[in-house]
């Protein structure tokens, strides 16, 4: 009965895949698919290159990179079972093409200058917002390539915390979401990217209260902040950037020292002092 809910004309490549398919995969408050098309309009993408899902989730958006963009993905996540996510990839038909990670965000397995672009829906709000994070992972694209991150977020910033119609639905874990024009400082500031891009869907709180309508619709709370909000504050964010010139140290994970013995107190001090 909700299967017009997962369609729409704005997103005409998600709309093309089977309602099914898509509640199999939900691991989030968004239109995985949605989410990566939007991103995708101002991604550089080409077949053959080398793209990292972050914070895939269970690997739809991964699946819908390489089918309609033809890049090779690392679908690379911490939450969601490796297993799982291999089967739908098996089952999709890309095997070759989509390699199933399972990764902390924090501590990634890959070599510096690897990728050829970075995208991350729906996810990067959780690890993101620290202000050493994107020096840490843009080490890891190549110079000149492009990192991009898509998902809900705030149309303007609640520097004194949330509306009285939020109330019931906010938590404080929620801080996390922030605006396009965050985004854009918190980026610009760091000194290793150029950002390209950085804006909100217009009228995205509708497609977000389409998506819980029809993956959630029992998600009373969420639906009525929704309802209530009307967009003032709630909706989707994206935010491009590419990777200047300059090398990036590698993060520090351990500092070697010796321990050299001294004595622990002077000459004729009270050791009960």
């Amino acid at each position: 009965m909700s299967d017009h809910l997962l369609r729409t004309d704005r997103f005409p490549r998600a709309s093309a895949y089977h309602p099914d398919w898509l509640r199999s995969s939900v691991s989030g408050g968004a239109h995985s698919l949605w989410m990566t098309e939007w991103l995708a309009e101002l991604l550089d993408l080409q077949p053959g290159m080398r793209v990292l899902d972050l914070g895939c989730g269970r690997g739809a958006s991964s699946v819908f990179l390489h089918r309609e963009y033809g890049v090779q993905v690392w679908s690379t996540d911490l939450w969601f079972g490796v297993d799982e996510r291999a089967a739908r990839i098996r089952d999709a038909g890309v095997e070759d093409a989509v390699f199933p990670i399972h990764a902390d965000a924090r501590s990634l397995p890959f070599a510096r200058d690897f990728f050829d672009a970075v995208v991350s829906v729906d996810a990067y709000v959780y690890f993101g917002t620290d202000d050493l994070y994107l020096s840490y992972l843009t080490r890891l694209v190549r110079p000149g390539g492009q990192l991009g991150i898509v998902g809900a977020g705030l149309v303007q910033e609640l520097d004194a915390g949330p509306p009285e119609h939020l109330r019931h639905w906010w938590e404080p874990s929620l801080a996390c979401l922030h605006s396009a024009d965050w985004w854009r400082r918190h980026w610009a500031r760091s000194g290793v990217v150029d950002v390209e891009h950085a804006d909100t869907l217009q009228d995205g709180w509708r497609l977000w209260l389409q998506w819980q309508y029809a993956v959630a619709p029992s998600n009373e709370p969420e639906i009525r902040a929704l309802e209530m909000d009307q967009g003032r504050y709630l909706g989707y964010v994206r935010a491009v950037a590419r990777r200047r010139e300059a090398t990036l140290d590698d993060p520090i994970t351990s500092i070697p020292v010796e321990y050299i013995t001294h004595p622990l107190l002077t000459d004729g001090a009270d050791a009960r002092a």
